[in-house]
């Protein structure tokens, strides 16, 4: 005898009954394990000079935003950060006659709202690359027009130009690049010397700087 269709509808329900019954006595599997902490193989750092702007001086458009008021100039510098953990830096991460990235992962940035001579290179206020050059005849900081680029995408065509740097030993090896843009002046004043400073590159055991001023 065939069944009916209210049977076949019950024989349904029954079997989905079932299967959700069983469904529900199942164990919730437990959540994955969570992933470690761990630290990346570099960091990120910026290092800036603001230089106060002071109405009147006209003949000086760095004392003025791009939007027509007076405000803060910036120079800055922002670079990833990489340690060496017990690697040899000089002729090792820094190779030799060789240009480097100067940091980690995207190219190292200058920002400049002003006009600057750095050593004796002009560069007009805007945005470059800087790169490292570890020579035979000494050290060298390169200065790119090309910018946002990966470090180790470097076009030479577009250098700027080349700023010799001025190499001593630390008497303590440094396991982080660091940067700095260290102004003249103690405190801020109105003098010439707020307007200049020292570009200083510390890793491994070598210090190298180089002066920067802003061009009136």
């Amino acid at each position: 005898m065939r069944p009916t269709v209210p049977t076949v509808l019950s024989i349904a329900a029954l079997a989905l009954f079932a299967g959700a019954a069983l469904s529900a006595q199942q164990p919730t599997p437990p959540p994955p394990p969570p992933r470690p902490v761990v630290a990346t193989p570099s960091s990120f750092a910026s290092v800036e000079v603001h230089l106060n702007a002071r109405r009147g001086r006209t003949d000086h458009a760095w004392w003025f935003s791009e939007a027509g008021l007076a405000g803060p100039s910036r120079i800055a510098i922002t670079y990833g950060q990489p340690y060496a953990r017990g690697r040899k830096v000089e002729n090792g991460l820094i190779p030799l006659d060789t240009v480097w990235r100067f940091g980690a992962n995207m190219a190292t940035a200058l920002h400049t709202d002003v006009d600057l001579t750095l050593g004796t290179l002009k560069v007009p206020h805007g945005d470059y690359s800087l790169f490292l050059l570890n020579g035979r005849s000494g050290w060298w900081l390169i200065v790119n027009a090309e910018t946002g680029q990966w470090g180790l995408d470097y076009t030479p065509a577009r250098d700027i130009g080349r700023v010799p740097l001025t190499a001593r030993s630390l008497a303590e090896s440094e396991d982080g690049l660091s940067i700095y843009l260290v102004p003249d002046a103690a405190q801020p004043t109105t003098e010439k010397a707020d307007l200049r400073g020292m570009v200083r590159i510390k890793w491994g055991r070598t210090e190298l700087t180089a002066p920067w001023a802003v061009d009136e």
